[in-house]
């Protein structure tokens, strides 16, 4: 499969870039896109949530009112979870949300989100390209080149580029990322690709490890 490579300003250029079939164009799996996804935003939650159960609370252990004869419920302790400032009757406590999952489905996961991508014509490959200084105004031209201002865009770079990061830091719909570390979740949250051609080979590298 080839893709088209086009200029930072927008205008196409007559390369074109070789993608691996295998990676790009396979039928996507939504199953593993599911799990892939899930385990991403597991892996985000802190989990410290806690509550207190009946033996953290500090109060009276005296008997509230007789078992019998008061025309009401039984009453053994003040720190039950019925009384206002009782205990929680099961209430969380600090857990780690992570769960694993196979390498080979993430592999298959990513694959599909970039299919996805290529099938609905939302991935430019643009010339590797740089900022001479850290200017939000140099991402928002970028972005207007491609008629990207109001949608969600992942930009790809092959390697960190301070200027290009900072340039985007202030953009809420922007995210820019290594292609070493791009993932499911930012493809599928992302409208459109904004692939560097030098990042294809890691993309295609990190996606064929055993």
């Amino acid at each position: 499969m080839e893709l088209e490579v086009y200029k930072k300003d927008g205008t196409k250029t007559d390369k074109k870039v070789e993608l691996d079939d295998a990676i790009f164009g396979i039928d996507p799996n939504d199953h593993a896109i599911y799990l892939d996804v899930k385990q991403y935003l597991a892996n985000q939650r802190q989990g410290t949530h806690s509550s207190l159960e009946k033996s953290m609370i500090s109060g009276s252990t005296r008997k509230l009112k007789k078992q019998k004869g008061t025309g009401g419920a039984r009453a053994g302790s003040i720190k039950s979870p019925l009384f206002k400032g009782g205990a929680r009757a099961f209430g969380p406590h600090p857990r780690d949300y992570g769960f694993k999952l196979n390498k080979k489905v993430k592999q298959l996961a990513r694959a599909s989100a970039l299919s996805y991508k290529v099938k609905e014509n939302n991935i430019f490959i643009v010339e590797d390209f740089g900022f001479d200084n850290p200017k939000t105004k140099e991402s928002i031209n970028l972005l207007g080149n491609f008629n990207l201002l109001n949608k969600k865009a992942l930009i790809v770079l092959p390697e960190l580029n301070k200027n290009v990061y900072l340039s985007s830091r202030n953009l809420r719909n922007v995210k820019v990322v290594n292609a070493s570390f791009i993932n499911t979740y930012d493809v599928m949250r992302a409208n459109t690709l904004l692939v560097l051609e030098s990042s294809i080979a890691e993309i295609q590298r990190i996606n064929k490890r055993d």
